[in-house]
């Protein structure tokens, strides 16, 4: 069944909801089901915050604290028995203050895990004594038992979980829903309530996890069956229930960093070259495109929307895995994982979102990327969106046609001639790399193609590098500021007879003046 065929609305019996609204307890039958009638249910009942617990101690568990706590391995679920996982436990922090409840369903059957301090050990034994028997879980990670100990995914705060992929390096992340993302204090942040973990039967490589999602304007049902093959895949189905009208329903919303790279670079600002754990947002469209956004660090919040109508799929990539481009061992940016989302059945009409916030760190996830269903998000709607998730290093359906591989920009003109061109007027280099461009033969030079939303393009053409095989597409954006502080929409791709031969280049370019002479002591002379 899919969001569309029913107009964004599901077909489950009201009636047979209302008859089995219990959430599964303890010791008690569980189904999904069941599950998704119970979070139905609570659609129609007042939102209920969870009680505010241990406020002082919570303050004084920073990240430092949370790293210095650890589950005992024989704590671990399932360290006795032949799984392909184990089970390991967080409890709160000062960033994850909610409680939440884990089950484990063995043999069909729901079963409460109690939480305990015993069950953790601490780096610091005095931690250890300060913390109250009922503190509860935040969350928890499954940890491959093969013998390399790879973790596979984790759960932690919201709705949010992550996962290090095929390159075992942690970075973005996913949430469950996202709710008025990009509308300031309006941003609602449902939570993972309660976890059921059905226990695998040996030689079983998929690991089943049930979610409960609480929030003051949403609830929902997930049931996600996670594997291993070499990237982490979860094919996920959500049911969500709408208590009341939010602006913005995202689905499948993913949350990484982009601070800066070749695009957009500043002198001073770090010692490192490039800071990001993704460099773009890439899409295929229900009709075939292929498009590759290049994100930036934008001088205002700026949202895109990208229209379309039954996505093939959208994810936030990290393309660009040079260690020499980041020079930082100990984070490695160049194994951070993409994530590619890839929707199951008809997803209708709506648009890829995609926010950019202005960072001037690299500790704050400043990216957001979600589906925005063109209906309207109304009090009592119902919706189901199916998908898969894979965490990877490179999107797992690339497009036959080349891709773009780097982004820059500069000064317009040429050596000699930057005096006489306006501060406003920028350079634009778009390195492409692919066999559709290597299969071309000496005579057949691509051709680009470019436009803008405002201002104009000037002397666009390309350039064969052969050193490294690409075909670079060079342009000079000239013009005035656009009105009511908006950026300028830039497209770029390569053709040749009437034929694409990539896929699409987008920029979302703020116009800045670049300064005539650059000082030593000049801390940001990119572009923003």
């Amino acid at each position: 069944m899919s969001a569309t065929a029913l107009a964004g609305v599901s077909a489950f019996s009201p009636l047979k909801a209302l008859a089995q609204a219990k959430r599964p307890g303890d010791g008690e039958p569980f189904s999904f089901d069941a599950l998704v009638a119970h979070a139905r249910s609570l659609a129609q009942k007042p939102f209920s915050a969870p009680p505010k617990r241990y406020e002082e101690l919570l303050n004084d568990l920073g990240y430092e604290a949370f790293m210095g706590v650890h589950t005992r391995e024989d704590a671990a679920l399932w360290a006795d028995d032949d799984t392909p996982v184990t089970v390991e436990f967080f409890h709160l922090d000062q960033n994850a203050r909610d409680p939440i409840d884990i089950h484990v369903v063995e043999d069909g059957r729901s079963r409460r895990l109690a939480y305990d301090a015993d069950m953790f050990r601490y780096e610091d034994p005095e931690l250890g004594d300060r913390l109250p028997d009922d503190l509860g879980f935040s969350g928890f990670r499954l940890v491959d038992r093969s013998g390399e100990e790879l973790e596979w995914l984790a759960f932690k705060g919201a709705s949010y979980f992550r996962s290090p992929g095929g390159l075992n390096q942690y970075g973005l992340s996913a949430r469950g829903v996202s709710i008025d993302t990009g509308y300031g204090e309006d941003e609602a942040f449902p939570r993972f309530s309660a976890y059921w973990l059905v226990k695998p039967a040996p030689g079983d490589e998929v690991i089943t996890i049930c979610a409960l999602l609480e929030g003051e304007h949403v609830t929902g049902a997930y049931r996600m069956h996670v594997s291993r093959p070499g990237n982490v895949i979860m094919d996920i189905e959500s049911r969500l229930f709408q208590r009341d009208a939010v602006q913005r329903l995202g689905i499948a919303p993913l949350t990484s960093m982009f601070w800066f790279s070749e695009t957009n670079a500043r002198r001073g600002v770090d010692w490192r070259p490039e800071i990001h754990d993704s460099d773009g947002l890439a899409m295929a469209t229900g009709h075939g495109e292929r498009i590759w956004r290049a994100l930036s660090n934008p001088p205002r919040v700026q949202y895109s929307a990208f229209q379309d109508e039954n996505p093939q799929g959208f994810g936030l990539l990290q393309r660009d895995r040079a260690f020499d481009h980041y020079q930082d061992p100990e984070v490695g940016f160049e194994d951070r994982p993409s994530l590619w989302v890839e929707p199951k059945g008809d997803w209708g009409a709506g648009h890829v979102g995609l926010l950019e916030l202005p960072t001037d760190e690299e500790v704050y996830d400043n990216i957001n990327a979600f589906w925005v269903p063109q209906d309207k998000a109304t009090a009592g709607h119902e919706w189901q969106f199916d998908y898969r998730l894979h965490w990877c290093g490179d999107e797992p359906y690339p497009p036959g046609l080349a891709q773009v591989v780097s982004t820059r920009t500069g000064r317009a003109g040429g050596p000699g001639t930057y005096k006489d061109q306006s501060v406003l007027a920028r350079k634009f280099v778009i390195d492409f790399a692919g066999d559709t461009l290597d299969r071309l033969t000496e005579d057949a030079e691509p051709e680009p193609v470019v436009t803008a939303t405002h201002g104009r393009i000037g002397n666009p053409y390309v350039q064969h590098v052969e050193d490294t095989g690409r075909w670079r597409v060079i342009f000079d954006w000239k013009g005035e500021l656009p009105p009511d502080d908006t950026p300028v929409e830039l497209r770029a791709r390569l053709g040749h007879n009437d034929r694409v031969l990539t896929e699409t280049w987008m920029y979302a370019y703020y116009p800045q003046a670049l300064p005539r002479r650059l000082s030593d002591n000049d801390d940001a002379t990119g572009a923003s």
